[in-house]
């Protein structure tokens, strides 16, 4: 199958990527399938979505009209946009990349969220979503960074193989999670 990368054009691409999110949520998906293959932890609301897109559009795949994967591109300004998300940005105010504090400094972004759809695991769309992310960002953005949680096994291992370092571990009482904040630093040069 032929996948073919880009941001987000239409509000089709922003509903084909909740639709791709609800399917893959941890909510629905089982234990097994969430070790094996990952799953998304944010369900957006569809307004905050599509005003992410008109800001700063996302990275999609497609194959036809299919919808390979999506990589969201989260800028800061909609910090306060995603509630569930604002205990992970007071953590990034207290923390530091490089020893540069990471409030008020403004060339970096969040990656909301990454997922593939089940039909294209395996066949290099993670990378190629990266690739493209970094393309289009890299000129007005210094670094990305992003949580993942530790149960999340084969996103960590792709967010590695991208070139994503960690930053800081936190334990998270209230879901009983491990996470890591991993940043992408794009000044290096190092990853995709």
């Amino acid at each position: 199958m032929s996948v073919e990368y880009s941001l987000v054009r239409a509000p089709r691409d922003v509903e084909q990527i909740l639709a791709l999110q609800a399917e893959n949520h941890r909510d629905v998906v089982d234990a097994l399938t969430a070790q094996r293959e990952g799953f998304t932890s944010v369900r957006h609301e569809p307004s905050v979505l599509h005003a992410m897109n008109r800001a700063y559009p996302s990275v999609i795949a497609t194959s036809g009209d299919v919808l390979a994967g999506y990589c969201l591109m989260m800028a800061q300004q909609f910090r306060a946009a995603v509630p569930l998300l604002d205990p992970m940005f007071a953590l990034f105010d207290r923390l530091q990349w490089r020893g540069t504090p990471l409030a008020g400094h403004p060339r970096w972004f969040v990656m909301g969220q990454v997922c593939v759809a089940r039909a294209f695991r395996g066949q290099g769309v993670f990378d190629g979503l990266y690739h493209t992310l970094r393309e289009a960002y890299s000129a007005p953005f210094d670094f990305v960074l992003t949580e993942i949680s530790q149960r999340n096994e084969r996103s960590m291992r792709a967010h590695r193989r991208v070139g994503f370092e960690t930053l800081h571990v936190y334990r998270d009482p209230a879901g009983d999670e491990t996470w890591e904040v991993v940043v992408w630093d794009w000044r290096g040069g190092s990853g995709c």
